[in-house]
C-alpha cells in the first residue's frame, strides 16, 4: 500500500463524510464552500471557473502538484473539488505543502 500524505487522507475524510462537491457545475450549486481544489491538468477555462468559485465563496484555492485530482478523489475526470467542512478544509490546508500550490 502506498503512503498517503496527510492532505490526501483529509481529502478522503471529506469524501467519506460527504462534505464535498466535484465539478464546476456541482460546485456552483453549493451555498458555501471552505476550500477549492483544482487539478494541475485542468484547462485554463476550468482553472478560471475554479477561481470564480473561490471568489464567490471567499475561500482559499489550491492546485495539485504531481498527482491528479482524480487520483486523490478516485473519481474519473475530476478537475475541481470543493470541500464544504471548515475543519477538514483547515486540515487539508495545514498539511498541503507537499501536494498543492496555493493559487491567488
Amino acid at each position: 500500500m502506498e503512503n498517503k500524505t496527510k492532505a490526501e487522507t483529509f481529502i478522503g475524510f471529506a469524501i467519506r463524510a460527504r462534505k464535498f462537491r466535484i465539478g464546476v457545475n456541482a460546485s456552483l450549486t453549493l451555498k458555501s464552500a471552505n476550500l477549492v481544489i483544482v487539478c494541475n491538468s485542468a484547462s485554463d477555462n476550468t482553472k478560471k471557473d475554479a477561481d470564480k468559485i473561490a471568489k464567490k465563496f471567499n475561500c482559499p484555492i489550491i492546485e495539485t502538484k504531481e498527482k491528479k485530482l482524480e487520483e486523490l478523489t478516485h473519481r474519473e475526470n475530476a478537475k475541481v473539488m470543493c470541500v464544504c467542512d471548515k475543519k477538514l478544509s483547515e486540515a487539508i490546508l495545514n498539511n498541503s505543502e507537499e501536494d498543492f500550490i496555493a493559487r491567488n
